[in-house]
């Protein structure tokens, strides 16, 4: 066999072994979860913004993620055996692009949750004050339809792919 060819094989065999162990170790598997803290109420997040009514926006994201997920289940308080709460600490709009006529064209929106996961009955942190930030990008006056709010939706995404992760993945 030529050297060209073995090279090709070995590359070949290393991209297949880092496919199969990249797709086993992306699982949420559940049994990382300890069967005691399955159940989790999420009260709604204090909100230390300005911005009026982003803790109810998260909140509801954070719940029906969790829900989508089924590794845990969203119970009320009596029900839970943990609880995820938390608040909003930051909401701002930062220049991402100032133009030659120093006219701001692109801001970043950028959200910072801080979180704490309690086990109900110890008072035990599974996890304490982690902070989760999440960003997007809008263009002022954009053709292609980017807003403040398509921002926001990119941010919110963020923080509910971080949040997944860290109660359910990083347990």
């Amino acid at each position: 066999m030529s050297r060209i060819s073995l090279f090709v094989l070995s590359a070949l065999s290393i991209a297949s072994l880092s496919l199969l162990v990249g797709c086993g170790a992306y699982s949420a598997s559940s049994g990382r979860i300890d069967e005691n803290l399955r159940r989790v109420t999420v009260p709604y997040l204090e909100n230390y913004t300005a911005e009026p009514d982003i803790e109810i926006e998260l909140t509801d994201l954070i719940i029906r993620a969790l829900q989508d997920d089924r590794t845990l289940k969203v119970v009320g308080r009596d029900d839970a055996d943990t609880e995820l709460a938390g608040k909003v600490l930051h909401y701002r709009l930062k220049e991402a692009y100032t133009n030659p006529e120093l006219l701001v064209d692109e801001y970043q929106l950028q959200i910072l949750v801080e979180l704490t996961m309690t086990e109900i009955s110890s008072g035990e942190a599974v996890f304490a004050k982690k902070r989760i930030r999440g960003t997007g990008n809008f263009i002022v006056d954009d053709p292609e339809g980017t807003s403040e709010e398509t921002a926001r939706a990119e941010a919110a995404a963020e923080i509910i792919k971080q949040v997944l992760a860290s109660v359910v993945e990083d347990w």
